[in-house]
């Protein structure tokens, strides 16, 4: 037996086969034992297993027999997988659970409510996923979940394809047959849902899988099956697939309180407060309880806005009714949530914003996708193919798709004939829904800040327990109550591990989306922008990003004889008739909304250059049941229609006349003289559009002139695409070199081509016949010429960013050379850099994959004399000038290649991957989803990535990527993380810069609350140490008047106006930061220590009398007033420590609002030390002296204070920023490799001068398989 995966949908399970006897079939569990399929049996729940005959058996529940629980792993989405344990319910384990709650007086229940998975242990026992009633799954970023398994019934027996799924019998035709299961629908069905995606069981493949839609059926079949379903059988499906609607919960303010309150934080914030309470710490208490009650009102509010305003965002295309066909033909209103996949949904003629994903089968649509993509230029959608056997895919076929969230602007449809769509996929399983699920639940960021922090507090409270021991031992030594002792021990906790140290970290995201907005760059995921700080590479769309969106028409070379002519600028030289003016006013999917024209703006633009007019059939001449084509003419208006219904497909001309307004059609029959046709005006109308496809790179429209006997192909697309297409005497043999001469020169280059069709064709079989029957043998036309300008702010920010050591890589869908020419003109690539072209071929019958290595010509020829050309031999070897240039340049090169070249890379050479990405700078001709897996190969060689496109095309990479950009013209849309209304990438540079910002003030923030816990944790100790403590209004007066007024507005310092190479430092445990934290609390502890000394030594000094008794009381006395005195300046000095400003804030005193809490609290400091007044003494607790006494005393503490800065500061400049410390480390550590993958690769290739093999082809070393 072989070891087998079986992949189906997104369900992967090892299994051992390779006989037809069942019995030998065995599965592998987690343990790596095997249990025989022997073991197996079918259980229904109304038939008991032993009435079942051996035949009928499936398998259903494993029988594990005290074995290690299986585990199945279940593919979410492209990367993400999920391992499930199963476990059933033990009624003994229950019962000391229950027990283990009562005794611990309830806090059992919150320690299961923070871990889970934990609840599950003590009252559950492992078990078969197949009998399990509870789930423990644990997916790939380590994230645990807990979920019941439901068994639900339904009114009727459940559809196969809702058990099983169709491409199981043909992932291996032999894994179906060695099973040999016999199939009877159950009245119920188990299933579980996770992030509000419904997972049912497989009872064949023996493990859960997703429930999907219908995709994976052949393109004919959404014809042959689909014609409506009765109202029982959608509800019947409806009980499966539940409600149509993508629900976005907005929970009330009772149920986010109880979340929020039962946070661990704010329990040990509870915990604070009811220790304060005990220990008569009323005032300070009621204001730290109040505040903390506003600070949860706050988060509330902020969550449940935020909740209210993804819901709006989506509620559009949920609760609205719809119109679906019945099976009987009859048509009727439902609520849209009632749809289910399989109905057959009517579009309104003047448009909707659709409710589910459907599949286009009659009629055209115009949609805006901006909602989903960013794009807000509208597409147009066609009806899916009904003679094509191709499997259906939303993504492929997504020309014919409509997807839930966008808006259907206008139908295009037959006279007495509705628009038509087959419902493939609703609620959080379409389009839109996954957007939102990503939303809902992202990916976690593992920030390693984050991760420091969470080390960071337990490291605190392993200081707290320091602290604890000392406090009992001294109130052991005073002989103090146990109550006490314990109170002041645990007093400590509080004050070394401060509750409110999340929500501080927070504020420097919150300043830095409030920025951003400002600057109208929106963020729905504010964690990211501290993400932002990290980026290390930028991955950039072509159009619309680096280059203006639309491409202005430059001019067209014809042909003639298989020549090419002399470049024109202007279209209307060519006569009307001329072929190639025809296929540039034709060859479009251009349609008119509201009077104007509306389409892809490169086919405006050459529709344009033609001069003709657009004439598409409205209400008023759909009569007779005629389906009248759009129209195209030159400028002259003319009243004659066209119509393609005669008999045979003869031409017929629709010619309105003054007889009561009739219209009159007879047929054409062409005179000798053919003087009919002379006189009859020319348009041409468009029978059929084949749609531009990514993966063809083309489009075509089947058209015919009026009073034409034949129809005409006219094609555009890429030129090397349509070149292989066309008879070889057609096509120019300079092809190739006037090719890249143009798209040398940054220009958009399109091939166009015609082929006159068989007369013999009608126009019935035109609308059947498959687009490779026509689109050959054509006959090459020439060349369109595009100019697609740079954007005049690109440069100058790629510029900023490479200065900033930001690499930038280009993404794009266009031609390689064209990418190739707007990298060097943007300096994405430098002059002198080379540049080596990947070429890569698949796989071939006996042929291996192969890579070739070659040298681009350099782009600094093009504005010489010489044309590439001729420096190029005719051998393929470089001309003597152009290789001692390419001699010439540094040892510096990038890597270019197309989306083909790099899918070869992927599957056939993955340990060469690494080494192209490093070095790879432009990535043309890429499909969307070849965009993602660039984004996810980048970030496994670890580099944090950022994204950034106008959504078109980019909504998987804008979501893979670390920080995606959209740019739209939306004020949010779900495609991307961020969302510019900066129509060009001026706005990367700012999501950096405050990005840096924000990680640096979160990275402050944390350093002044961590030292002002430690400082206030030195206080305590020395007052305890001496029998006293701080009294209730000092620690009122240093939490809230000092600490929360100093951290609010040190947030506030803007970003840094320039981006700098050195990016922040974030790991809170690096040597550095925790040399920095171990000397400041030295120098504050020996301050403080110092001033206590001092003050012992005062003649007119006199020691606390502290209370022995239970009712412990803390009154002002010297100790507690000096170590608050010079503690309350210690934190000042500390805030102005840790307020670095440039190169990633500006200075602070540039803050004015945190220059002005500066300016209070210094000053309400120097008034308590040198001039209380009574009251304010009363107030404050501290002792009352007068202005004349003890004057050189206070002025000492002060002078103590400010040696204590001037010594912290210098240790921060001369010893924890410099170089040499850093040096020390890294010698120390002896730290040979980098930590990141990609610094290793880029140490090893500088020192690989052999790499790469230039001008040679490297073959694949073996059959490697990995899917792309």
């Amino acid at each position: 037996m072989r070891d087998k995966t079986i992949d189906d949908e997104g369900i992967v399970l090892k299994a051992m086969y390779g006989v037809k006897d069942v019995g030998d079939i065995e599965l592998t569990v987690n343990d790596g034992k095997s249990f025989p399929m022997t073991n197996l049996a079918y259980a229904d729940s109304n038939q008991n297993v032993n009435d079942i005959p051996e035949n009928q058996k499936m398998p259903y529940s494993l029988l594990a027999k005290g074995e290690t629980p299986q585990v199945i792993t279940i593919e979410e989405s492209t990367d993400d997988q999920v391992e499930i344990h199963g476990y059933c319910e033990s009624p003994c384990k229950k019962c000391l659970y229950n027990i283990g709650i009562f005794l611990s007086f309830g806090l059992l229940l919150l320690l299961v409510k923070w871990f889970p998975q934990w609840r599950v242990w003590m009252t559950c026992q492992p078990c078969s996923v197949a009998t399990a009633s509870v789930l423990i799954l644990k997916d790939t970023h380590g994230t645990i979940t807990v979920l019941n398994v439901n068994v639900e019934s339904v009114s009727s027996s459940i559809p196969p394809e809702l058990v099983y799924s169709r491409s199981v019998s043909s992932i291996s035709s032999h894994s179906h047959d060695s099973m040999n299961f016999n199939y009877s629908p159950t009245s119920s069905y188990r299933h579980f849902v996770h992030n509000c995606v419904k997972y049912v069981w497989d009872s064949r493949l023996c493990c859960f899988k997703r429930l999907k839609g219908y995709e994976g059926l052949p393109c004919s079949e959404f014809y042959e099956k689909f014609h409506g379903l009765p109202a029982s059988e959608e509800k019947e499906k409806r009980e499966i697939y539940g409600p149509n609607n993508i629900a976005v919960e907005v929970k009330s303010y009772f149920d986010l309180f109880v979340n929020e309150v039962l946070n661990p934080f704010y329990i040990f914030q509870a915990f604070s407060v009811m220790l304060w309470l005990f220990d008569d710490y009323v005032l300070y208490a009621s204001c730290i309880l109040i505040i903390t009650l506003i600070s949860i009102s706050v988060a509330l509010r902020e969550v449940r806005r935020q909740q209210i305003t993804l819901r709006d965002m989506v509620s559009r295309s949920n609760a609205v009714t719809v119109t679906v066909r019945r099976q009987d033909g009859v048509f009727e209103d439902i609520p849209s949530s009632n749809l289910v996949p399989g109905d057959v949904l009517a579009i309104p003629p003047h448009g909707c914003h659709m409710p589910c994903d459907a599949v286009l089968i009659t009629g055209n649509c115009i949609v805006n996708e901006s909602m989903l993509t960013g794009e807000s230029v509208p597409e147009t959608k066609t009806p899916l193919s009904k003679h094509d056997d191709e499997v259906y895919c939303p993504l492929a076929h997504k020309r014919h798709t409509l997807f839930c969230g966008t808006e259907v602007i206008q139908t295009r449809y037959y006279e007495n004939n509705r628009v038509l769509a087959v419902v493939v996929r609703t609620g959080f399983s379409t389009a839109k829904g996954e957007l939102i699920r990503s939303i809902l639940f992202p990916k976690p960021l593992g920030f390693k800040f984050y991760m420091d922090s969470l080390k960071f507090v337990v490291l605190l409270f392993c200081i707290s327990a320091l602290g604890m021991a000392y406090s009992i031992y001294c109130y052991i030594q005073r002989d103090s109550p146990i109550g006490q002792t314990i109170v002041r021990a645990l007093d400590i906790i509080t004050i070394v591990v401060p509750p409110a140290l999340p929500a501080a970290m927070s504020i420097g995201i919150v300043y830095g989306q409030t920025r951003l907005k400002k600057q109208k760059i929106y963020c729905i995921s504010p964690p990211r922008i501290n993400i932002g700080g990290k980026l290390k590479l930028i991955c950039f769309d072509k159009t619309g990003t680096l280059t203006e969106e639309g491409l202005d028409f430059w001019g067209i070379i014809p042909t003639t004889e298989g020549k090419f002519k002399e470049l024109e600028h202007d279209v209307n030289i060519l006569s009307e008739h001329d072929p190639l003016k025809v296929c540039m006013a034709s060859c479009h999917s251009l349609t008119i909304i509201d009077e104007e024209i509306r389409g892809d703006p490169m086919d405006l633009k050459m529709f344009n250059a033609t001069k003709w007019e657009l004439e598409e059939p409205g209400s008023d001449n759909t009569k007779f049941d005629l389906l009248n084509p759009t129209v195209i003419r030159p400028s002259t208006k003319k009243l004659s229609k066209i119509s393609c219904n005669g008999p045979e497909g003869d031409v017929m001309l629709a010619q309105e006349t003054n007889c009561d307004d009739k219209l009159i059609s007879f047929p054409l029959s062409p005179t000798k003289d053919n003087s009919l046709l002379d006189e009859m005006p020319y348009e041409v109308g468009i029978i059929r559009q084949f749609p531009f496809s990514s993966g063809l790179q083309r489009m075509s429209v089947m058209c015919r002139t009026l009073g034409s006997r034949h129809m005409d192909l006219y094609c555009k697309g890429a030129p090397e695409k349509i070149a292989s297409l066309c008879l070889s005497e057609t096509v120019p043999v300079n092809f190739p070199e006037l090719l890249k001469d143009y798209t040398l020169q940054g220009y958009r280059v399109l091939a166009l081509a015609h082929r006159k069709l068989d007369p013999k064709l009608s126009w019935h079989h035109a609308q059947k016949i498959k687009r490779d029957q026509v689109e050959k043998d054509l006959t090459f036309l020439g060349l369109l010429i595009m100019q697609n300008t740079l954007k005049p702010e690109t440069t100058p920010v790629i510029k900023v960013l490479k200065d900033a050591k930001i690499r930038c890589v280009m993404v794009t869908g266009d031609n390689v050379m064209t990418a190739m020419s707007v990298a060097r003109d943007c300096h994405m690539i430098p002059e002198s850099d080379r540049i080596i072209v990947i070429n890569g071929v698949a796989r071939e019958h006996e042929k291996s994959a192969h890579l070739s290595f070659e040298y681009a010509e350099t782009l600094n020829l093009r504005n010489s004399n010489s044309t590439i050309s001729e420096a190029i031999s005719a051998n393929g070897d470089m001309s003597p000038v152009l290789s001692s240039f390419v001699d010439a340049v540094p040892q510096h090169y990038h890597f270019v290649m197309d989306g083909k070249t790099f899918g070869v890379i992927r599957k056939y050479f993955p340990e060469m991957l690494p080494k192209i990405l490093l070095r790879g700078t432009v990535y043309a001709r890429m499909a969307p989803d070849q965009k993602t897996q660039l984004v996810e190969s980048l970030q496994n060689i670890g580099y944090v990535v950022g994204m950034c496109g106008d959504g078109a095309n980019d909504c998987g990479a804008l979501k893979a990527a670390d920080v995606g950009i959209s740019l739209s013209d939306t004020e949010a849309s779900v495609a991307a993380p961020f969302t510019s209304n900066i129509p060009n990438i001026r706005c990367v540079p700012i999501v950096i810069r405050e990005g840096r910002c924000s990680l640096v003030t979160s990275f402050a923030t944390f350093r002044f609350i961590a030292l002002y816990s430690l400082t206030q944790f030195v206080s305590v100790l020395i007052l305890y140490t001496v029998d006293t403590n701080l009294t209730d209004q000092m620690f009122l007066y240093i939490d809230m008047g000092v600490i929360t007024s100093l951290a609010i507005s040190m947030g506030y310092t803007r970003a840094y106006d320039k981006l700098v190479p050195e990016r922040p430092r974030v790991s809170l445990i690096s040597v550095p930061n925790v040399v920095s934290l171990l000397a400041q609390v030295a120098f504050l502890t020996i301050t403080q220590v110092g001033a206590i000394i001092f003050l012992q030594n005062q003649r007119w000094y006199e020691p606390v009398h502290g209370s022995k008794g239970e009712d412990e009381d803390i009154f002002p006395c010297w100790e507690n007033t000096v170590v608050f005195l010079v503690s309350s300046w210690q934190y000042v000095a500390i805030a102005l420590i840790v307020s670095d400003g440039p190169p990633y804030r500006k200075h602070f005193f540039t803050n004015y609002f945190y220059l002005t809490v500066l300016f209070c609290v210094s000053a309400f400091n120097l008034f308590l030390l040198f001039n209380p007044f009574e009251l304010f003494a009363t107030i404050m607790g501290i002792v009352k002296w007068e202005p004349s006494q003890r004057l050189m005393f206070r002025v000492t503490l002060l002078l103590m204070v400010l040696c204590n800065f001037f010594l912290a500061l210098a240790f921060e400049m001369l010893v924890v920023n410099s170089r040499w410390l850093r040096w020390l480390v890294r010698k120390i550590k002896n730290k040979k490799e980098a930590k990141n993958e990609y610094k290793r690769i880029d140490k090893a290739l500088s020192a690989d001068y052999e790499w790469p093999q230039v001008n040679k082809t490297v073959y694949e070393s073996g059959p490697i398989l990995i899917s792309q």
